[in-house]
């Protein structure tokens, strides 16, 4: 007899939760807000923002991962190099300048103003607690998270958020999935989780007996080897996949 499930975890970005505009697009209007100046009738290309700001993160996460925990960083620190990194590529060098605008950008992701939850986001949650059972978050984000969904009207769906700076691990390794199983108290089998990363999310939780799904809103997965059954096109197809399981 199947285990019933008691638990449903959850990835926050692009699972539950987008960038309300692209990186590039806010970034420029911090900069233009922050008092950058460039020759009459020019404005930094969005594009090329967005594109340094790519680079910046992967060379940020492979010399500092996980926010820097293991160097003794913290999130703000951290962030605050990406951002210096992201505007040194596009020719800014001011340090006054790439401090406020660090600051400034830090705090605009503190609170709901630039994010966006899916439409189906608050709907499926609301459902999951309305079948009993409890919901915590297993996410690679920093310590801003509980502000965040706070203020996107979220929070109160959770009895827990597990955050990949506040657990020193961050997905694919398993061990952030440990940390939660512990606060949710109940075997791997009676817990699904869902997010959009097949790695991260998909393989990592089911590595551990949990009942992974992968949301692929976009379709973009369809070449991986994922059984019908594990994947999810929307958050509106989870209640019915739950029930079976919770029956």
């Amino acid at each position: 007899m199947r285990v019933p499930v008691r638990w449903v975890l959850w990835d926050v970005k692009d699972t539950l939760l987008k960038v309300r505009r692209s990186v590039g697009e806010q970034y420029c209007s911090e900069a233009e807000r922050a008092g950058l100046k460039l020759p009459a009738g020019l404005k930094l290309p969005a594009a090329q923002v967005e594109t340094a700001f790519g680079q910046a993160y992967r060379q940020q996460s492979r010399l500092f991962p996980n926010y820097g925990r293991a160097q003794g960083m913290d999130s703000q620190v951290w962030w605050t190099g990406l951002v210096r990194g992201t505007f040194a590529q596009c020719g800014v060098n001011d340090p006054a300048l790439l401090d406020r605008l660090a600051n400034n950008l830090y705090y605009n992701f503190c609170g709901p103003e630039n994010w966006e939850v899916f439409p189906d986001s608050n709907s499926t949650l609301k459902f999951c607690t309305a079948l009993g059972l409890k919901q915590g978050v297993v996410s690679n984000f920093d310590k801003r998270l509980e502000g965040i969904l706070r203020g996107c009207g979220l929070l109160t769906h959770f009895s827990f958020l597990l955050t990949s700076e506040e657990a020193g691990v961050a997905k694919p390794d398993p061990a952030i999935f440990t940390q939660a199983l512990v606060r949710c108290g109940v075997q791997a089998s009676s817990v699904v989780h869902v997010g959009d990363h097949y790695v991260n999310d998909y393989l990592t939780s089911r590595s551990l007996g949990i009942r992974g799904y992968l949301l692929d809103r976009q379709d973009c997965h369809g070449h991986l080897d994922v059984p019908a059954q594990h994947r999810l096109q929307s958050l509106g197809e989870l209640p019915a996949r739950l029930q079976q399981d919770t029956d």
